[in-house]
């Protein structure tokens, strides 16, 4: 098992035990699992991740910041291929299409994000001049 799929494998279940919550340094910090399906293995994948929730109930946002690496995250390519996956938030567990924020929506999602989270902001200046880090809405269906 790599670092990064110990280090998700002990999240996941920390957030399966505590009905989605997790501590450390995510402690008091929105979390979903994503479930996605490899686009080009098949294999099911399940990523911990960050959120910001939308005004409507229905939609959460996720980030493909990788904590500022050049290139984005394997879950984003997977997500924005098929269209669609799951998402576990609390104890809910749910289907959801993905959808692409671009422009100024994109820009105010992920701005709102940086300011109660100054951690995405780092990730965007990490990231200023290589790539826009993407938002995706995540929708339940």
């Amino acid at each position: 098992m790599t670092e990064t799929s110990d280090w998700n494998a002990k999240i996941i279940a920390e957030f399966r035990a505590n009905e989605g919550r997790v501590g450390g340094g995510f402690d008091g910090a929105p979390i979903t699992l994503v479930h996605h399906r490899g686009r080009k293995s098949g294999r099911e994948y399940v990523s911990p991740m960050m959120y910001l929730a939308a005004d409507d109930a229905e939609t959460i946002f996720v980030f493909a910041s990788k904590a500022g690496a050049p290139s984005n995250p394997d879950w984003y390519h997977n997500l924005t291929t098929a269209g669609d996956g799951s998402v576990e938030v609390g104890s809910d567990v749910y289907s959801v299409t993905v959808t692409e924020l671009t422009g100024d929506e994109r820009d105010r999602v992920y701005e709102e994000q940086a300011r109660r989270y100054p951690g995405f902001a780092g990730y965007a200046d990490k990231t200023a001049g290589i790539r826009t880090i993407p938002v995706l809405a995540l929708r339940r269906t």
